[in-house]
């Protein structure tokens, strides 16, 4: 497995998540965007798992979109705020309204315990694979050569800091969402801790 034989969309939909990806987040919070989907495929090369490339690719480029300050919402989970967020951007590419939900419900579910993958392949995958770069699970699940593939293209540039004060904020400010179960369970000692981290 190798990063180059990895497939990146390029339809007009994909282009944009990566534009506004990139011009919203920060360097640190794009690259795990980016390493979000390069793991995700690379779970599904090892699990044989089915999956819509475009859906994924965009669902993981915006994944955290409602953590930037753009895009922060005062009373809605971030993950739900960064959801519509893709829906819009989805809606403005031409995708039709049931496939704009995907979208939304991707990245809703990437913060779930678990997504069952016969429910929702881009769900599961998404989940399991921002699992590996922030909480450090299934670490040995990927080859390690992929591994240090994608993260020396796309190097986490201090993202444990930075992701912990984010995560932090929200669950302070909105204590019922799935942020504050991840600050509960340790998250700061993951990032810390993180084995990709050395």
């Amino acid at each position: 497995m190798r990063v180059d034989d990895v497939q990146v969309p390029a339809s007009p939909a994909a282009v944009a998540a990566r534009e506004v990806a990139a011009e919203y987040c920060s360097p640190a919070l794009f690259n795990h965007s980016e390493r979000s989907y390069y793991f995700a495929v690379g779970f599904a090369s090892v699990l044989a798992l089915d999956f819509d490339a475009e859906l994924l690719y965009v669902s993981a480029l915006l994944h955290d979109l409602g953590l930037t300050s753009a895009f922060d919402n005062h009373r809605m989970a971030f993950e739900t705020a960064g959801g519509h967020a893709a829906w819009v951007l989805t809606a403005g590419a031409g995708w039709p309204t049931a496939r704009r939900r995907r979208a939304l419900e991707v990245i809703e579910r990437h913060m779930w315990p678990s997504v069952d993958p016969a429910f929702d392949p881009e769900g599961h995958l998404l989940e399991i694979a921002t699992g590996l770069d922030i909480s450090g699970s299934r670490p040995d699940v990927l080859p390690r050569n992929f591994l240090n593939e994608v993260l020396a293209r796309h190097p986490r540039l201090g993202l444990g800091a930075e992701f912990t004060a984010c995560l932090t904020d929200q669950a302070e400010r909105k204590p019922d969402t799935p942020a504050a179960r991840l600050v509960a369970g340790g998250l700061a000692e993951k990032l810390r801790g993180h084995p990709l981290e050395g």
